[in-house]
């Protein structure tokens, strides 16, 4: 095994004494006092059982055994700084990838805004986007897969291992084909769609959520004839005519074929859209970067 005594930190002394041939220049480098240097590297010796230096007064003079060694020296610290790198960038630590997660629904206008934002930001930066739903985007977070997320939240966050910055509050409409019957209407009553047929998003969306919400308000089950497993499908089959669902209100602009209506107060239900990220890696330079932008992001008003 090796000593004790011989630690990175006196290697990294010892390459700057070979370098420099004097204490007082390593001293300065290293923000040690010439005491401090001297002792390092007398303790390197005892731990290799091997002296390295000849000693004539204060003056260090290296020996053949200090040459042989400083090779195998450098490349120890080398390949340490090298692993240390590494695994920093395979965490997402100032490294110049970030890996985003969003909902699809985000795709339009606030995750393009963010990303050009952060660009500005971090030029060198490359963003790998990874689609989902909430519960889908939550286990990659906490699997280590993402390094922050852009979800809807039905209920306020109370994870204390993420920070959360909240970018915009939206609002769950019913979805209509049309020229449906309720069309032009200020804010339907779900009590009146009672016989209705709805289609909706599967469990682990925001959008689901909020569906069950709002039927547990209305105090029925509703009669779901179809369970899609991304929104845009969702949108197009409610286009279609093939039956109703409850969408947030930022769909709006993907299709011409669907009427979004409020919902009348007992059964209103906001989505508040939110940046998570570790609350751990808070100080990252990218992270840092990203929930800046998302807080300007919410000051915009509302479109």
């Amino acid at each position: 095994m090796i000593d004790e005594e011989i630690t990175l930190k006196k290697l990294e002394i010892f390459l700057a004494f070979m370098r420099l041939n004097s204490l007082a220049r390593v001293s300065d480098e290293v923000g040690q006092s010439a005491v401090s240097v001297h002792r390092a590297l007398h303790s390197l010796e005892e731990g290799l059982r091997c002296p390295l230096f000849q000693r004539e007064g204060r003056k260090l003079t290296a020996l053949p055994a200090a040459f042989a060694f400083a090779s195998h020296a450098q490349r120890a610290v080398a390949e340490t700084e090298e692993g240390i790198r590494k695994v920093r960038e395979l965490a997402g630590f100032n490294s110049n990838r970030l890996r985003i997660g969003s909902l699809y629904s985000l795709t339009l206008h606030c995750i393009p805004h963010l990303l050009m934002g952060l660009k500005l930001r971090r030029p060198e930066l490359h963003v790998d986007l990874t689609l989902g739903s909430n519960k889908d985007l939550l286990q990659r977070l906490a699997n280590g897969q993402l390094d922050a997320v852009v979800i809807g939240l039905q209920a306020p966050h109370h994870n204390p291992q993420l920070l959360a910055v909240p970018l915009f509050e939206d609002e769950v409409r019913l979805a209509a084909p049309l020229g449906s019957p309720y069309a032009g209407t200020p804010r339907v009553d779900l009590k009146d769609l009672r016989h209705e047929q709805f289609l909706t998003l599967g469990d682990g969306f925001v959008t689901a959520d909020s569906f069950n919400h709002a039927f547990r308000q209305a105090g029925f089950v509703p009669e779901t004839t179809l369970q899609v497993s991304d929104i845009f499908s969702l949108i197009n089959l409610v286009g279609s005519g093939m039956g109703y669902s409850l969408l947030p209100a930022r769909v709006a602009a993907y299709s011409a074929r669907i009427e979004l209506i409020p919902l009348a107060a007992p059964y209103v239900s906001h989505q508040v859209i939110t940046l998570l990220l570790p609350r751990s890696r808070e100080k990252d330079a990218n992270l840092l970067a990203l929930a800046a932008e998302s807080r300007m992001f919410s000051k915009q008003p509302a479109s």
